[in-house]
């Protein structure tokens, strides 16, 4: 059984790691407070002291747009600590698994973006995770670092709990048409995580490097909404607001937002056998847990 350090125990997807990766291993789960992801020293010293055989890092700065105002901070934890992580785990001997983001490319691809794909990113939260992901491959470790996109779950700060509290509160919901990709349920990430690790640990081989992980199909943020509304049943109190579709321009934000987030998961296929559900199957699942709670 591996020891098994999990940073960022409250976010999304760290909060479901906690329960998909406890039959691999000894879970140590931790958050702020208990690791500066802004201080080499404390991230090195929390990593020295527990010596994980695997670390998940699923801690981020994820403010999109305050991240503009913020790119020091932005960088610190997602471009400068993740090397900092590699660094640690290849002294260790560990593996290092990291989640990045469909941010670090500019959507003006039409397709799918593979994982050759170059990057260019248009807003500092990209850059900052791109520098992440550049920073571990620089460093050499044994690492997976997993690109997602448009990740929702039933707790924390994310699109679906905000359209299902401004579907009670309001009469209609002005939303952006003209952005698409595939909304990714925390869940599905933290199982897919889990399974690619079972499944590495088992193989011959250990592949490393970058792997799309979303889920399948594609839609835009208007689509997005209409289908919570559609399937959110008794979450919504009897309230029906009216979707109205809106471009992009109509909703300025600081942060400039891919038009196309939409990601290939073939090597992830080929290499793992691995595949998401399509992302409105998915949706489905979510809405019937939190119905339930």
């Amino acid at each position: 059984m591996k020891r098994i350090l999990i940073i960022g125990k409250n976010g999304q997807v760290g909060w479901e790691l906690q329960r998909t990766l406890l039959p691999l291993g000894t879970v140590t789960a931790i958050d702020v407070g208990e690791i500066d992801f802004t201080n080499a020293d404390s991230i090195r010293s929390v990593v020295r002291g527990i010596k994980p055989e695997l670390i998940v890092n699923a801690a981020a700065y994820t403010a999109v747009d305050q991240a503009e105002s913020e790119p020091k901070i932005a960088m610190a934890v997602n471009g400068v600590a993740p090397g900092i992580l590699a660094e640690e785990a290849k002294s260790l001997q560990a593996t290092l698994v990291h989640y990045s983001t469909d941010y670090v490319f500019d959507g003006t691809k039409q397709g799918a973006y593979d994982e050759a794909d170059v990057p260019a990113p248009q807003n500092e939260y990209g850059r900052s995770k791109l520098a992440g992901d550049r920073a571990i491959q620089q460093v050499g470790c044994d690492h997976i670092i997993f690109r997602t996109s448009w990740v929702y779950g039933a707790r924390g700060k994310n699109f679906l709990l905000t359209i299902l509290r401004l579907a009670r509160e309001r009469d209609q919901l002005k939303i952006v048409e003209d952005q698409v990709g595939a909304p990714t349920w925390s869940r599905m990430i933290a199982e897919a995580t889990a399974l690619v690790l079972s499944r590495r640990a088992g193989g011959q081989e250990r592949p490393v490097g970058i792997y799309n992980l979303t889920c399948g199909g594609k839609t835009s943020w208007f689509g997005f909404t209409q289908a919570i509304v559609a399937k959110a049943g008794s979450l919504l109190e009897g309230k029906s607001p009216v979707i109205a579709p809106i471009p992009t321009k109509d909703y300025p934000q600081p942060a400039k937002r891919p038009a196309n987030s939409v990601l290939s998961h073939g090597r992830l296929e080929k290499d793992f056998a691995v595949r998401l559900p399509d992302w409105e199957e998915a949706l489905s699942l979510c809405l019937q847990e939190l119905a339930r709670s």
